[in-house]
């Protein structure tokens, strides 16, 4: 059974920052692209970052690029989204996804359609 657990949400203050980590089991967390989305209650989806399964390749959306960073510990099977420069804009609820196909490399494989299992969120407010 395929879980992913998501924690270090909170909050923080404009300008600081957080790191949130996703523990995966019931595969084999090497062969699959990893990726971060967001989601605000009654706001669309908002995909943050990817990275392939051998963590060589990371990709970014334009709100967080040069700000979070995204890595993967295949030892762990941890997936970290490391949140830097933290703005009030990034208040939302954080999930990580696993990309349904082995050894996906590319934008492609980040499309929401691409996502076969979720975490349970973890909640990010940034406020002064």
């Amino acid at each position: 059974q395929v879980q992913l657990e998501e924690s270090g949400g909170g909050s923080a203050q404009p300008g600081g920052s957080l790191t949130l980590s996703c523990a995966a089991s019931g595969f084999t967390f090497s062969n699959y692209a990893m990726a971060w989305v967001r989601r605000f209650p009654e706001k669309d989806l908002e995909w943050v970052s990817g990275i392939s399964s051998d963590g060589r390749l990371t990709y970014y959306g334009d709100s967080v690029k040069g700000r979070f960073t995204v890595s993967g510990d295949n030892v762990k099977n941890i997936l970290y989204l490391q949140m830097d420069n933290l703005k009030p804009e990034d208040t939302y609820v954080y999930y990580c996804a696993k990309v349904r196909r082995e050894h996906c490399y590319g934008g492609d494989c980040f499309q929401v359609s691409m996502y076969d299992e979720w975490g349970q969120g973890t909640e990010v407010t940034v406020s002064s």
